[in-house]
């Protein structure tokens, strides 16, 4: 009986793009561009690869909170949705700046002044500028390359007392060292609800570890966490040491978890993956297999030892 012949079918060009965005969304923190060098490669189609880059980069950029040197050197610009404006543009609210960004070349290609509409008013700058002192303080003190930015996300227009407004913190932290085969990023982003009404402040946290090791294998990392707690409300200042003392717990408790868990990968989760004995309860004897029927069949059917 003949076989017959399955016809290969020919991607469209939507489907080729599809899958191109998928392995680019899909980059570990940091390879990206070695990821779209090689889909260009197979795609063989400039126009396609450029479709596939102009889509994926930019949900990329904003998934992974990555910060980008702003043009006049006044500060780095992290690229999130919170900042975001129309235009690829995004407010830096420490500088009150404006960068545009080039998303596939991961660039600020120009930088200008914020507008007032884009600013929060008096009375919220007062509690955003006074929370991001104190965030980056932190910050500064344990992560060596992190980043941090502090938004109005709800309420930027109110104008004294009496109204709820939201602030968002986001925190981004990466180290890539391809020439030691791994990468790694750390990204929390804190919600912040400041209730008048009640006199509390709701933080709620997720953060999100990644990290790719690939010297002769390839083991990802991808953690997720999330978190909340309360305090209250205060003057801008006491609210802001509150709120960074906060994160400041729940992140150091974090880490400290994370680091238990692999001081007992050895003992517990490696001897997990795999049986001590097989199925037998006795170990597999190597050097005499012929006292197995498959490998005496296998034997005589061959020839072998005659």
């Amino acid at each position: 009986m003949a076989e017959e012949e399955e016809e290969e079918t020919e991607l469209s060009e939507k489907q080729k793009i599809e899958i191109a965005k998928w392995f680019l969304l899909n980059s570990p923190p940091g390879e990206i561009y070695y990821v779209a060098k090689d889909v260009k490669s197979i795609l063989h189609d400039d126009d396609l690869y450029n479709k596939a880059a102009s889509e994926a980069f930019p949900v990329y950029n904003k998934s992974h909170f990555i910060s980008l040197p702003m043009p006049d050197r006044s500060g780095d610009v992290l690229v999130t949705s919170f900042g975001e404006l129309e235009g690829y543009a995004y407010l830096d609210p420490r500088t009150a700046q404006v960068a545009i960004v080039d998303h596939v070349k991961q660039v600020c290609t120009e930088v200008r002044p914020a507008t007032d509409e884009e600013l929060p008013s008096p009375y919220i700058e007062e509690f955003r500028c006074a929370l991001d002192a104190e965030i980056l303080k932190y910050v500064e003190e344990s992560y060596p390359k992190g980043v941090c930015s502090v938004y109005c996300a709800n309420g930027k227009d109110i104008e004294g007392p009496g109204s709820d407004f939201e602030f968002a913190v986001v925190i981004s932290a990466a180290r890539h060292s391809p020439q030691n085969f791994c990468n790694g990023s750390w990204c929390s982003v804190w919600n912040i609800e400041f209730k008048d009404d009640q006199q509390t402040v709701e933080v709620k946290g997720k953060i999100e570890v990644d990290a790719h090791y690939f010297e002769e294998g390839n083991v990802q990392l991808d953690a997720k966490h999330e978190c909340k707690d309360s305090t209250l409300f205060q003057a801008p200042d006491d609210c802001a040491v509150s709120i960074s003392s906060i994160i400041r717990h729940h992140e150091t408790e974090y880490l400290a978890s994370l680091e238990a868990s692999y001081l007992n990968l050895p003992d517990s989760t490696f001897k997990d993956l795999r049986r001590k004995l097989p199925v037998t309860r006795t170990l597999f004897p190597w050097h005499n297999t012929l006292q197995f029927s498959l490998t005496r069949d296998i034997s005589k059917e061959l020839g072998i030892g005659k």
